[in-house]
């Protein structure tokens, strides 16, 4: 088992807390990861994602879906049966599961939906104001008057 040292890099950096935490999750993390139930992740445009689940013999009741501290919490519990059913042959898995996804900042969770035996988790990244692009005006040294200082025009007269 490898073990990685990330306190040279909390030391030596500011700010960047979040992403070192990331890589200490991803690289803790149990090799074996769940399979149960299949995702898929898909970019619906430039700013917007879709996480779809198969979440095949659930109802929307017995399906959450969580957003706390960047991180999507879905989470599944089958309430039990009522009736006594005999299976021949069972292939549909309706075992209870969590499943975890790291939410990149600014990020945040537009909807979800079942539909088909499917949960799709709707995502958009919406920057903030102070994040985006400005572009600053350039002026010519003509234009920009000198700056008056206060006290300075009282002691002229």
């Amino acid at each position: 088992m490898r073990t990685l040292d990330f306190a040279p890099l909390y030391r030596a950096t500011v700010g960047f807390d979040r992403i070192a935490d990331l890589m200490d999750r991803v690289l803790t993390t149990e090799v074996a990861q769940p399979t149960y139930p299949p995702y898929n992740i898909e970019k619906t445009a430039e700013d917007a994602y879709r996480i779809s689940i198969a979440v095949a013999g659930f109802t929307p009741d017995e399906l959450g879906v969580e957003v706390k501290d960047g991180t999507l919490l879905v989470t599944a519990r089958k309430a039990p049966e009522t009736t006594e059913k005999t299976y021949l042959h069972r292939g549909i898995a309706t075992r209870a599961f969590e499943r975890r996804f790291a939410l990149a900042d600014h990020v945040r969770v537009s909807g979800a939906v079942h539909e088909h035996g499917m949960l799709h988790i709707d995502l958009v990244r919406e920057t903030p104001e102070a994040l985006k692009p400005r572009r600053i005006e350039i002026s010519t040294a003509t234009s920009v008057a000198a700056p008056v200082l206060e006290g300075t025009a009282a002691k002229a007269n």
